[in-house]
């Protein structure tokens, strides 16, 4: 699996929370190494605040699922799949 979106990446919000851009701070389950930026890919669980959308959501950190990345990855049949957008949800 590819890791298309470190952090500091803002993807769009796919459910009707009411949120619209979600910025990624945070990627959990990452050890890391030095001067390497987390990353995350579709399936993956982020931190993540609200820039776009209902008051009520902006300003706080909540937990994030990947679901579309637009790095393309490969499946273990051989096919190479991507999406149109980088997108997650609340």
């Amino acid at each position: 699996m590819s890791l298309g979106l470190p952090v500091g990446a803002v993807i769009n919000c796919a459910d009707n929370s009411g949120a619209k851009n979600l910025y990624i701070i945070a990627v959990t389950g990452i050890k890391g190494r030095l001067n390497r930026l987390p990353a995350a890919g579709v399936g993956d669980m982020v931190m993540a605040t609200v820039k776009k959308g209902k008051p009520d959501l902006r300003k706080k950190v909540m937990p994030a699922v990947v679901i579309r990345q637009r790095k393309a990855w490969r499946r273990r049949d051989g096919v190479f799949l991507y999406f149109e957008d980088n997108a997650g949800v609340i």
